[in-house]
């Protein structure tokens, strides 16, 4: 039986590994893109310059963004006790600043965390949520959504956005750039015809690569956001039973988008593709590994 400690543990191996897979392909994608398209050195700088100047807003202010595009409005204390209450302990038990509370008038089981910090977090919740979860159930929901904070999970997916945008800011200029006659094939200068063909392939497909490697680094973080979760309560049945209902359910998260869907603790948009294009691990495995600990 795995403990809490070995499943976090394995998580966050695994979650560096794939942000080393993402910085990997960076540094090859700008390497060739300085080749392919003749501009050295500035032309990753360029690229470097407009994702990060891309996220920073994002980064900033995407708790406003995100509680506005999913309807979320301030729980009151006075209307939501328990939820109040069950929040504070955990805050207390991770050792983190309690979260802004939200609720979202949806029948669909689901909620959301966000922030950039935990000075500056927010945990949205359904009202469907909160009326098929028990105590148990309700916990480990919200220590689930607290462990994506306590992690730093918004600032591990800024990162990954802004290492993915790069790429696919330098695979684009470099396609355009070459379709109109730029770059190696200019003026008869052509480059060695194997490092041309390997960029060609490389500036193709590492936005694809890229983004899958997004995906499964999402897929990893969730998987540590149940095993931290499940460390709070002490009480993996908790979250597993929570997991089991809203999956069961089926249900839709009517302001859910793509741009949002990651962040739920559950695929708010039954239907989509799952696997290696999922944001979301099999809620089935995820209830397999809680069961086990």
């Amino acid at each position: 039986m795995a403990s809490f400690y070995d499943a976090m543990g394995e998580n966050k191996r695994n979650s560096i590994v794939l942000i080393a897979v993402v910085f990997a392909l960076v540094l090859l994608v700008a390497y060739f893109f300085a080749y392919l398209t003749d501009l050295g050195p500035i032309g990753p700088v360029i690229a470097i310059f407009i994702a990060v100047a891309y996220s920073i807003g994002g980064y900033y202010y995407s708790d406003k963004i995100v509680l506005s595009i999913s309807g979320a409005k301030p729980a009151e204390k006075k209307d939501y006790p328990y939820l109040y209450n069950t929040t504070e302990g955990l805050a207390i038990a991770a050792g983190i600043p309690m979260p802004r509370l939200y609720v979202i008038e949806d029948a669909a089981p689901n909620a959301f965390a966000t922030g950039r910090d935990p000075a500056h977090s927010a945990i949205a919740v359904t009202t469907g949520l909160l009326q098929i979860m028990n105590r148990q159930e309700l916990e480990g929901v919200i220590a689930h959504e607290m462990s994506h904070i306590k992690n730093f999970d918004i600032r591990f997916a800024t990162l990954t956005i802004v290492m993915v945008g790069m790429i696919s800011i330098m695979g684009d200029f470099a396609m355009r750039y070459l379709f109109w006659g730029g770059g190696r094939n200019r003026e008869g200068r052509g480059g060695h015809p194997a490092l041309m063909l390997i960029g060609l392939a490389l500036i193709i497909l590492s936005p694809i690569i890229a983004q899958l490697v997004r995906l499964a680094l999402s897929r990893q973080r969730e998987f540590l956001a149940d095993a931290t979760g499940a460390q709070l309560t002490r009480y993996p049945p908790g979250l597993a039973s929570a997991l089991e209902k809203i999956g069961k359910s089926g249900s839709k998260v009517a302001r859910a988008t793509d741009t949002t869907a990651s962040l739920y603790i559950a695929n708010p948009l039954p239907g989509k593709l799952m696997s290696f294009f999922s944001t979301h691990p099999p809620i089935e495995e995820r209830v397999k590994r809680l069961r086990a600990m």
